[in-house]
């Protein structure tokens, strides 16, 4: 099975040290040096994406408190930066995020991840500087936090000389989180368990598929959502039929039957929040949309294709003081 470092191989990995700045090909992206060393001088500028769910079937609640889950993953164009860097001599990592709101402490997954690698890899002493450059909303259910553990992850390993394979990786990053493991896919990947369990589906979904993400200012937490679960009004399509769709149309997701987006946590996420509802319905009238569906447990809307009146969209659903809208595509 092949694995490839998602955050890197997407968009750009800048390296900058004493010697300038230099920006790898593909080839160097894809396998990173295996030499030994750290790389103290060295300072990288990593994209960390964000990811939607094509659909999401909760399957059943574990006696550990858990849930089983069928979802397809898909990576999008829209996400944030992670600059890192040892710091010599240092005896604890430092971190900042320009997102107010955002905890800088040991809760922070960025710092767990770094604190991760060192134990798993041995390099106790490396300490590092990171600066989280945050676009993605909290609570938005796109996993921004988990993806930013992820290019921690992948960011310390290369400062410290890959001392870690990428099997290694995938697998340390469950004990961080469900689906972090997602992030150090290819793009697209079918995740099953609570969401660790990754299949990586090669070929990926054609990249550069346009949508649009549309989140309310209020949030909502998972745990809310999955509180408000309805079990006996779950669907009870077979996810791996779902899957079977989606692989058929892997080049034009756009022509997926509409019934093939499902998401389970829409009616309780809707049932806290009936205005999202709302919106769902006012972004499924725009024309040029071919699909719109909540991505994880909210509270982003995601929808396939592009306005056809970019003007009439702006004015309805961008100038609004309570949404934010970002426009992307998908990435492998």
């Amino acid at each position: 099975m092949e694995w490839r470092i998602l955050m890197i191989c997407v968009q750009f990995l800048s390296v900058v040290s004493s010697f300038g700045t230099q920006r790898p090909g593909k080839s160097s992206l894809f396998h990173p040096s295996t030499q030994l060393h750290a790389k103290p001088n060295v300072k990288l500028a990593l994209f960390s994406p964000c990811k939607i769910n094509l659909f999401l079937r909760i399957i059943r609640k574990r006696e550990d408190g858990f849930h089983d889950l069928a979802s397809l993953f898909q990576a999008i164009g829209f996400g944030d930066t992670l600059e890192l860097t040892i710091l010599e001599g240092a005896d604890a990592d430092e971190f900042t995020c320009n997102m107010e709101g955002v905890p800088v402490d040991q809760t922070n997954l960025v710092l767990r991840a770094l604190t991760l690698m060192r134990e798993k890899t041995g390099n106790h002493n490396t300490y590092f500087y990171a600066n989280l450059i945050k676009e993605c909303p909290a609570q938005a259910g796109l996993g921004g936090g988990s993806a930013n553990a992820a290019t921690a992850m992948f960011g310390a390993n290369e400062l410290m000389g890959n001392p870690a394979t990428l099997e290694e990786m995938v697998e340390w990053s469950a004990d961080l989180g469900s689906d972090i493991t997602f992030f150090l896919s290819r793009g697209t990947a079918y995740c099953t368990g609570r969401g660790e369990i990754m299949t990586p589906i090669d070929p990926p979904i054609e990249a550069s598929t346009k949508l649009v993400i549309v989140k309310p200012n209020v949030g909502l937490s998972t745990p809310t959502v999955f509180k408000s679960l309805e079990y006996d009004k779950l669907s009870d399509l077979d996810p791996e039929n779902l899957l079977q769709q989606f692989m058929e149309e892997s080049e034009n997701v756009a022509m997926v039957d509409e019934s093939a987006f499902v998401n389970d946590l829409e009616p309780p996420a809707f049932k806290n929040l009936p205005e999202l509802m709302k919106l769902k319905e006012d972004l499924q009238k725009v024309k040029g949309f071919q699909h719109v569906m909540m991505s994880g447990s909210g509270t982003s809307i995601f929808c396939i294709g592009t306005p056809a009146d970019a003007e009439a969209f702006e004015k309805q659903f961008s100038y609004r003081d309570d949404l934010q809208v970002f426009f992307a595509e998908f990435i492998n």
